[in-house]
């Protein structure tokens, strides 16, 4: 090569070099093309063939990229490979061409070849791995956008008044265990995706969407696109395979409208509003759309001030049993009763509704279940010692309790620890509606029977899996929610009506006791008699009762049944 092209060359080369080591700016593709081009044409090449590999399996498969860093546009042979190994062992090539008309590469060509691969292949590698580095930092395994990608943009956008017309928005798909289990795994993800696309596309290039772990996702968008997104995250028809299936999708969502102005100093500026939203709407006294508000965080901080509240309260035994009566509809006998928590506080009593369902957003609310038993079991064998006929008490369980793999035996640790006969206990669960809470509901449920434990299903009928409930799992009672009953003055062929004749004939078939809840009226005892249901609980007979006064019900024994028309 002539002096004039070999100084030509290191022009070019150093125009490449600085050009192929910016960071943090734009590059110049096109001129980069221009100057391996020339290089190429200087060198008497042809064109450049470059291939990424994610590892060393990918390039034994030849799965990866395939791009052509420079094309004369003339046929060629190769004539030299450049391979490079990074750290994180991903594997780039390169090979270039020689037209078979050229005479062969000098050994100083050779070595300017050499160079000019290495250094363009060492800035190809550089930038797809720049791009994996940030597929993995910002999206998951299956390719949504993470939560880490989110926080990114609320930082982006945090200015004051970043997010001047925006919505910021926490939603979970409800129920979703039941399309895997229908679909199958796979079924389920293509339902993911597509609920996901659809939203994203919905939104544009206006916000942003993410997810943040199993079915739950944030998004940001415009409040003028927030009517048709919570229109679609309340009700979506989405294609669950190729075949077109399709599955309705509901969705609890917490929203809040950015005010104008306002500052993202962390991202929890805006989680903070989002999640406990949608937490409220997870709960559903609210509805499936739940929006931020002030008087929202006001429950969130009595929530926190419960929860701080709670294991000084726990440990001064501010937590009692009350006991409500459960009677025989055919002789007005004493036949059982439900354990139920009143917590004294200060002197005063603290509602239920004020703490339980705050105690259930966390474990704590195992805690106060084992407690209470311990307070059943204590109760009972103080009645055994005494004297006193005792009768079968049921104690509620949280569905939190399903996780832990030692329930069974932490339970019988109790019981046994006060030596009461297995058949005065009953443990209540609520109806579940996730197949991975029925399977361990199941297991439990059947544990506890091969020890003589009675086992009722409780609220029955509120549940979206309740007839499978019955017919798999092995329960004893069933107890019948009061949406069931209907109030006076229907008629006998209301829809209420026959369906509580239909579900009692049914737990009676099935060999299953049968106790209704809420039962306020003689009338309602007259039906519940016609229908043969056992037995009943409820204003009607007796409300929860302090210990004291249940044991006066306990040496009365019968309770006088209302004349009925």
């Amino acid at each position: 090569m002539d002096q004039k092209r070999t100084l030509r060359f290191y022009q070019l080369y150093e125009e490449l070099a600085s050009l192929t080591q910016i960071v943090n700016q734009t590059l110049d593709i096109p001129r980069i093309e221009s100057v391996l081009n020339e290089i190429a044409s200087l060198l008497r090449l042809c064109k450049g063939v470059t291939h990424f590999y994610r590892n060393p399996a990918d390039e034994k498969l030849e799965i990866g990229e395939t791009m052509c860093s420079f094309d004369l546009g003339i046929e060629g042979r190769p004539v030299h490979t450049v391979r490079f190994v990074t750290r994180l062992m991903s594997i780039s090539t390169m090979t270039v061409f020689m037209s078979p008309d050229e005479p062969p590469l000098t050994e100083e060509e050779r070595r300017r070849v050499d160079l000019t691969m290495r250094t363009a292949l060492a800035f190809i590698s550089r930038n797809r791995l720049q791009v994996i580095a940030e597929e993995l930092a910002f999206y998951d395994d299956m390719g949504f956008r993470n939560l880490r990608s989110f926080f990114n943009y609320l930082l982006w956008k945090g200015e004051p008044g970043g997010l001047n017309g925006k919505a910021a928005v926490n939603y979970s798909l409800r129920h979703f265990s039941l399309v895997n289990q229908e679909f199958g795994r796979s079924g389920g993800d293509t339902v993911l995706r597509n609920h996901y696309q659809h939203i994203e596309s919905l939104i544009g290039e206006k916000g942003i969407v993410s997810r943040l772990g199993g079915d739950a996702f944030v998004c940001v968008c415009d409040q003028n696109d927030l009517p048709e997104l919570l229109d679609y995250l309340n009700e979506a028809i989405v294609l669950a395979n190729d075949s077109g299936k399709t599955v309705l999708i509901n969705s609890c969502a917490g929203v809040f409208r950015v005010p104008d102005g306002f500052e993202v100093k962390t991202p929890d500026s805006i989680m903070n509003r989002i999640m406990p939203a949608c937490q409220a709407a997870k709960m559903g006294s609210r509805g499936n759309i739940v929006f931020y508000s002030d008087m929202l965080m006001s429950e969130r901080e009595r929530t926190r001030r419960i929860q701080g509240m709670f294991p000084d309260a726990l440990k001064k035994g501010e937590f009692r049993a009350f006991y409500q009566p459960k009677v025989d509809t055919a002789t007005g006998e004493l036949c059982g009763a439900e354990a139920l928590c009143r917590w004294f506080h200060d002197g005063k009593i603290v509602p239920p509704m004020d703490f339980i369902p705050v105690l259930e957003e966390s474990s704590d609310i195992c805690r106060l279940d084992f407690m209470m038993l311990e307070l059943v079991c204590r109760d009972i064998r103080e009645w055994l010692d005494t004297g006193k006929r005792p009768v079968r008490v049921s104690v509620n369980l949280s569905r939190r309790h399903m996780v832990n793999p030692n329930l069974v035996q932490m339970l019988l640790h109790i019981i046994d620890k006060y030596q009461v006969p297995h058949e005065y206990i009953e443990i209540e669960l609520t109806e579940t509606t996730t197949d991975v809470e029925f399977k361990d509901l199941k297991r439990v449920v059947e544990a506890l029977q091969a020890e003589r434990i009675w086992t009722s299903v409780d609220d029955f009928g509120m549940g979206y899996s309740s007839l499978n409930l019955i017919r798999v799992v092995p329960w004893n009672v069933l107890k019948v929610d009061r949406i069931f009953l209907p109030i006076d003055g229907e008629s006998s062929s209301s829809t209420r009506s026959v369906m509580f004749r239909h579900v009692v004939s049914m737990a009676k078939e099935i060999g299953l006791e049968c106790i209704v809840e809420g039962v306020e009226t003689p009338a309602q005892l007259a039906l519940l008699q016609e229908s043969r249901c056992e037995m009943a609980q409820g204003y009607l007979f007796d409300k929860p009762l302090p210990i004291e006064e249940f044991e006066k019900r306990l040496d009365m024994r019968f309770y006088p049944l209302p004349k009925t028309e």
